[in-house]
C-alpha cells in the first residue's frame, strides 16, 4: 500500500506502507529512493514489522519542487509523514544521508514517536572535512561532483557508483541501482549534494538519547568508517556494530549479517 502525504507547503511525500506491527521507518541515501530497501521490504513484515519505507522530496514518486533539499526540510516532511500516519513507538533508520537526516528529525522534534534509531553507512556527523574534522571528502570534492552532475549527470552518477560496494554486483543488480539513482530529480540530487557538503550536526548530538545501533562497513570508500565512530563516541546510548568486509552497500556486500543485526536490534527491548 502506498500513501501520499501532502505537507504544510504543499509538497506530497510518498511512503510505500508493507505489513502490520511496529512501524520501521526507512529513509533512503543520495540519490536514491525507497526501493533501496527491497530485501528489508521483502522480510521485516515476516518478523511482525510494517514497513514504511519514504521517498524524499525530488526521489521516488515524491514530489520535486525545486527547493528544500536541507536537513530541517527533510526532517519537516518526515514529520508530516509520521503524523498523518499516526506512527507510533517507530524505529527510524537511515542509509548514507538518510541517517543525518533522521539525526536532525531526533533533535528537531526531540524523537517525537520513535523509540529506537538504526544508522546503516550514516553520511554523518558531516560529510566533509573540516579543520576541526579529518574525516570524508574536501569540499572541493563535492564540487567537483555537482560540477558533473550539471553537464552529465548519468555519468557522474554512475562513475560515483563506482565506489559504493566492496564486492562486485552482478551487472543487472549494479544496472538496476543505476536506473534507480538516475530516476531521481536532476536539481533535488545538486541541491541534496549541497547539503552533504555543508551540514554539520555535532551540536546536536548529545541530546539524542534514544537507543541507537550504527551498522557501518569497514572498507566504506564514500562515508568512512570514522564516521561511525565519531558518532559511537558522541551519541550517548550508541553501538557500533563494523562489517569487516564492506564498503558503503553493507546490505549488498555481507547481506545476512545486515539482515541479522537488524532483526536483532529491532527485536531488543534496549541496548545492552
Amino acid at each position: 500500500m502506498g500513501h501520499y502525504i501532502n505537507t504544510e507547503n504543499n509538497v506530497q511525500i510518498y511512503a510505500e506502507d508493507i505489513g502490520e506491527g511496529q512501524p520501521v521507518i526507512f529513509l533512503h541515501g543520495w540519490p536514491l529512493n525507497h526501493g533501496m530497501f527491497e530485501y528489508q521490504m521483502n522480510e521485516l513484515p515476516k518478523h511482525e514489522f510494517r514497513f514504511i519505507g519514504i521517498d524524499l522530496r525530488g526521489y521516488g514518486k515524491s514530489d520535486r519542487p525545486f527547493n528544500g533539499y536541507d536537513y530541517d526540510t527533510m526532517a519537516d516532511d518526515l514529520h508530516e509523514v509520521i503524523q498523518k500516519l499516526d506512527l507510533k513507538d517507530a524505529v527510524l533508520a537511515g542509509f548514507s544521508m538518510g541517517g543525518p537526516i533522521a539525526l536532525r528529525y531526533m533533535s528537531r522534534y526531540d524523537g517525537d514517536r520513535i523509540s529506537k534509531l538504526l544508522l546503516l553507512s550514516p553520511a554523518a556527523p558531516i560529510f566533509t572535512k573540516r579543520d576541526d574534522y579529518p574525516f570524508g571528502m574536501e569540499k572541493e570534492e563535492v564540487d567537483t561532483l555537482i560540477d558533473q552532475l550539471k553537464k552529465d549527470r548519468p555519468h557522474a552518477i554512475a562513475s560515483f557508483g563506482e565506489k559504493f560496494f566492496e564486492k562486485e554486483p552482478s551487472e543487472e543488480f549494479q544496472q538496476w541501482f543505476l536506473n534507480m539513482a538516475i530516476s531521481s530529480s536532476s536539481y533535488g540530487t545538486i541541491h541534496s549534494a549541497i547539503a552533504l557538503r555543508d551540514e554539520d550536526l555535532r551540536n546536536e548530538l548529545s541530546g539524542i538519547a534514544a537507543p541507537i545501533t550504527i551498522l557501518h562497513g569497514k572498507k566504506d570508500q564514500i562515508c568512512p568508517y570514522d564516521f561511525s565512530v565519531q558518532l559511537a563516541d558522541q551519541l550517548p546510548n550508541a553501538k557500533l556494530v563494523p562489517f569487516e568486509e564492506s564498503g558503503h552497500g553493507v546490505f549488498h556486500d555481507e547481506p545476512e549479517k545486515y539482515k541479522k543485526q537488524i532483526l536483532e536490534f529491532l527485536q531488543s527491548s534496549s541496548l545492552e
